[in-house]
């Protein structure tokens, strides 16, 4: 289909979780989003060939932002920052909001509609910031185009680390995206470099979890490449309708917080 023949015929009406659930199987994470506060459905306006206007194209889910988040408060200029944490949490809650959930059902993919569903959405939220986090804001930037700004974490120093141990080997970080080309180095190293390497692992995965405890192999490597590869994006979007300076003088005025 065509996005003259699709993009113009499809509408955004506010939703619920039973729209989320509809597409909820497409989203890479299963677990549901956290607490509610808004969903939007992207559906046929009914001239769709083969689409009923019931049929949803696609969701977005605004939920309560988290309470701590380290690039928010580079991003705000650590407008969250140095309040105590009945206020931080008030203010967080009346003016932030979270893209949790954003899905497009796979034979409508590639036509812009991502963007398009939060570009139009965020404004009814009536909040002052609007933000995500998303790992595939690195391969796909819609959540760039539909307005929003983002901030990008340094790498881990357990990740630097990892990775300057593979290039010492001879494992760039170029092929670091092939788990089983890496193996393949992995098993023809030297005794001294198995070891150095093993070492390296170790250290790397002490802060995993049960995962520390990974046998040598395929399955560990490729969780390692993910973990490595894994470099959220922040995401903000400041509604050009509010005013955060006043915003959260209110809020102190209403806490009496001398911290404000």
């Amino acid at each position: 289909m065509r996005r003259c023949s699709v993009y113009e015929k499809l509408r955004i009406v506010p939703g619920g979780l039973n729209d989320y659930k509809r597409l909820a199987r497409y989203h890479y994470r299963e677990i549901r989003p956290g607490p509610c506060k808004a969903v939007f459905a992207l559906k046929s306006d009914g001239t769709l060939p083969g689409l009923l206007s019931t049929t949803v194209v696609g969701v977005v889910v605004y939920s309560s932002a988290t309470a701590v988040l380290q690039l928010r408060n580079a991003a705000t200029d650590d407008f969250f920052a140095g309040l105590d944490r009945g206020t931080q949490l008030g203010l967080i809650n009346r003016n932030i909001r979270r893209i949790s959930r954003l899905i497009i059902e796979p034979r409508f993919r590639r036509l812009g509609l991502a963007t398009r569903l939060v570009r139009e959405t965020m404004p009814r939220l009536d909040v002052p910031i609007v933000e995500a986090v998303a790992v595939m804001g690195l391969v796909n930037p819609f959540l760039e185009k539909a307005g929003m700004r983002a901030y990008r974490a340094k790498p881990h120093t357990a990740n630097v680390r990892l990775m300057e141990a593979f290039s010492l080997l001879g494992i760039e970080s170029a092929e670091l995206v092939d788990a089983a080309k890496v193996q393949q180095k992995l098993d023809g190293l030297t005794n001294a470099g198995a070891r150095f390497i093993e070492q390296s692992i170790h250290q790397f995965l002490k802060s995993h979890g049960r995962r520390r405890d990974m046998p040598p192999g395929l399955e560990r490597t490729r969780y390692i490449l993910s973990r490595l590869a894994t470099r959220p994006v922040y995401y903000i979007w400041f509604n050009p309708k509010f005013n955060m300076g006043g915003s959260i003088d209110h809020a102190c005025e209403e806490s009496g917080k001398e911290v404000c």
